[in-house]
């Protein structure tokens, strides 16, 4: 069950900002086994001041136009699994929208299991 943040520059259209969701729901449905229907995003636009990516840090030169995407997950997946969601994520922004692969900001955050509500106030994952 990952939670989504996508942080993106301010400006962009609602079919952008759905169409980047979508990719990374597909993304993470392909190359992470995350379930079918388990998808909870917030998208957030940022003013220029308030979303700051260092433009060459480790020698990749990245544009305003950089997006910032974190999931907090379930601890446990390899790092190959890993790397494949991030290509793939990469990828299909890439493709979709026209995102430079250099633009593309992950990072994920892992949790265990019991640090889950998804209602009515119980841990559903919790043994």
């Amino acid at each position: 069950m990952p939670l989504v943040r996508i942080d993106l520059a301010a400006g962009q259209t609602a079919e952008y900002r759905s169409a980047v969701a979508d990719e990374v729901y597909k993304a993470m449905t392909s190359a992470m086994n995350v379930p079918a229907n388990d998808r909870f995003m917030v998208v957030t636009e940022h003013q220029a001041g308030d979303f700051i990516a260092d433009p060459g840090y480790l020698g990749i030169e990245r544009s305003p136009q950089c997006v910032f995407v974190q999931l907090t997950l379930n601890a446990g997946r390899d790092v190959d699994t890993k790397r494949a969601f991030y290509k793939a994520l990469a990828d299909g922004l890439h493709a979709r929208v026209g995102l430079r692969r250099e633009d593309v900001f992950i990072s994920l955050v892992e949790v265990v299991k019991e640090n889950w509500s998804f209602g009515n106030g119980e841990a559903q994952y919790a043994k």
